[in-house]
């Protein structure tokens, strides 16, 4: 795949698509395993490789009313290669859905870490990560199950510390860890009610022992962290200013902290993994790379919020990039050879890419807009994008009391809630938390508040803080909005595939039950259509999908003539050719 004989090594990118539940990370975990035993070289390392994904299906994967180990969040898996030895890895991670971790829909559960950590820590663990029975906590109060799957998640547990160990991680690591996921638990169970006195906040008596736990497991001060929920500090011409949140104002910096904490878990996660598998060779070495996709799938729920609207940006833009290998460069290359052909129309998303993605008309770029006025809300929010796209034949206003609109994306048309929109790109974190958690005694928490964030919103590793171009810290002004971010990463994540020769895996979701065996096949030809395969087949059957150049192809099957000592020129080529029984072939 890097290479044929004759050819310039090339890196490949490996683009694997298709709705949410028809099979991506699936089919990834296979492909990685059939590269894997292609190399033989470094054991160890391909080994470590292989745990990667156990790893992020635990922290980053989640039950779904559509899938029972949905992605929550994007992955770009660069392989590197010398001489077809796999050398290292790095991993690039996406838009991790952290709002998950306080908020989950009606069949629907939190990250699976949550639930593996219950059923397979000790009774002993859990008393000293202070961990109670699991229906207590709000978080993860749906977590209920049957004795098979208790099971079952035991195993995943056992599984996910064998991976931990193989990658690399050190106990204490772990260790602290699990503390603050324990601690996210606690803190989300903390209430809030008035003081008598004067109206502001304190925490309510019944909560108070989780506030004490939430303190304990994250290795802070509990009237410190109370400081941080209930009121914000602020200091104007050096006098300091202590402002009370209201109740809604407290249990969104509650939420707000669970959030932040859970996703700078996972993101020092992608960082260690990214230590761990980094390439050990002489940079003077040119290495050769292949990149494997495989990135959450278009979702189209009874209820779609912000992070769905980011997911399904994503699935236009990667069927954008499918248009444009498949259709458009190959007919270009076609009209440039002067071929006969005759031109296979297809559906063009530019369109919709650019309702979402323009400046500074674009939804994304609305958002942010409305995102910088403190007095914006989800409302001002859908007045500007209904007064914005009025006439756009793909974007629709919203009908009935819900606060919405629609999009007419290439997969149909997906009414979005606008709930919300506002706080989720603000991604906000209450003042002094940071300061409070880099000064926690437990190391990791510490580390994880100490850490730059980058442009597309990723933790970077402490050490190179000061050395970073363009990276912001958590409580710069300069913070970028989670949109803003989105977007930057996106970026990033195409200009690396158009950069490489692409490969495209198309996943077809059988039916929407989830059900083996059962085929719906009104459900099969509506994701032939959207995703454009049935045009693909035809420019398949009637184009020319292997396109050498003249040089290759005559060292490698300059062998077949009776004077095989050949020039590389399309004479030979033709030569070749015409002294074969071939047909479905023409010369440029």
């Amino acid at each position: 795949m890097l290479g044929r004989r004759g050819a310039r090594p090339q890196s490949q990118c490996i683009v694997i698509s298709g709705e949410s539940g028809a099979g991506k990370t699936e089919s990834t975990k296979l492909l990685l395993q059939h590269i894997m035993n292609l190399c033989k070289g470094n054991s160890q390392l391909e080994q470590q490789i292989l745990q990667v994904n156990p790893l992020l299906e635990a922290f980053g994967n989640a039950q779904t009313v559509m899938n029972d180990n949905s992605s929550r969040f994007g992955k770009y898996i660069q392989l590197r290669f010398q001489n077809n030895t796999v050398r290292g890895a790095k991993l690039s991670e996406y838009l991790l859905e952290k709002s998950r971790v306080v908020q989950q829909d009606t069949g629907e559960r939190n990250f699976h870490i949550f639930y593996y950590m219950f059923a397979g820590l000790s009774s002993e663990q859990k008393e000293m990560y202070g961990l109670l029975d699991p229906s207590l906590y709000r978080y993860i109060s749906k977590w209920f199950g049957t004795e098979d799957v208790a099971q079952h998640w035991k195993q995943k547990y056992q599984e996910v510390c064998n991976a931990l160990d193989m990658v690399g991680f050190q106990e204490q690591e772990q260790v602290d860890m699990q503390a603050i996921l324990a601690g996210v638990l606690s803190l989300g169970n903390v209430t809030f009610e008035p003081q008598e006195s004067d109206g502001s906040l304190k925490v309510s008596e019944s909560s108070r022992g989780w506030l004490k736990a939430a303190a304990g497991q994250f290795g802070v001060q509990e009237d410190e962290l109370l400081k941080c929920l209930v009121c914000t500090m602020s200091v104007t011409r050096g006098e300091q200013i202590q402002r009370f949140h209201t109740q809604q104002q407290a249990e969104d910096a509650r939420d707000s902290i669970a959030k932040v904490a859970y996703g700078r878990v996972f993101g020092w996660i992608v960082c260690k993994i990214n230590e761990l598998l980094a390439e050990n060779v002489d940079p003077e070495v040119e290495l050769r790379e292949i990149g494997i996709l495989d990135i959450f799938g278009f979702e189209n729920f009874a209820v779609n919020r912000f992070e769905q609207l980011c997911i399904n940006l994503a699935n236009e833009q990667l069927q954008h990039f499918f248009n444009h290998h498949i259709f458009q460069m190959e007919q270009d290359a076609y009209r440039t050879e002067e071929l006969p052909w005759e031109t296979i129309t297809f559906s063009n998303n530019e369109p919709v890419l650019n309702l979402l993605l323009s400046k500074p008309l674009g939804l994304l770029s609305l958002l942010d807009e409305q995102s910088a006025f403190p007095q914006a809300t989800d409302k001002t929010f859908v007045d500007k994008l209904n007064s914005s796209f009025k006439g756009n034949v793909y974007f629709q206003p919203g009908r009935g009391r819900v606060l919405g609109f629609s999009i007419i994306h290439y997969a149909g048309k997906v009414q979005y809630t606008a709930g919300g929109f506002l706080e989720k790109n603000r991604d906000t974190l209450p003042a002094n938390v940071r300061g409070l958690f880099i000064n926690s005694v437990t190391p990791l928490l510490s580390l994880l508040f100490t850490a730059t964030i980058s442009r597309t919103g990723t933790l970077m590793p402490h050490m190179k803080t000061k050395i970073v171009p363009g990276a912001d810290k958590f409580n710069s002004t300069r913070k970028q909005s989670a949109g803003a971010q989105f977007r930057h990463s996106l970026m990033v994540l195409m200009e690396r595939m158009y950069s490489a020769n692409p490969h495209f895996v198309r996943c077809i979701k059988p039916n929407s039950q989830k059900q083996p065996g059962v085929v719906d096949s009104q459900m099969l030809l509506q994701q032939l259509r959207y995703n454009g395969l049935l045009e693909t087949i035809r420019i398949r059957r009637d184009g020319f999908s292997w396109r050498p150049s003249f040089e290759e192809f005559a060292e490698r099957y300059g062998i077949l003539l009776v004077k095989p000592d050949v020039s590389l020129t399309k004479g030979s080529c033709l030569e070749i050719l015409q002294n074969t029984d071939l047909t479905g072939w023409i010369c440029g």
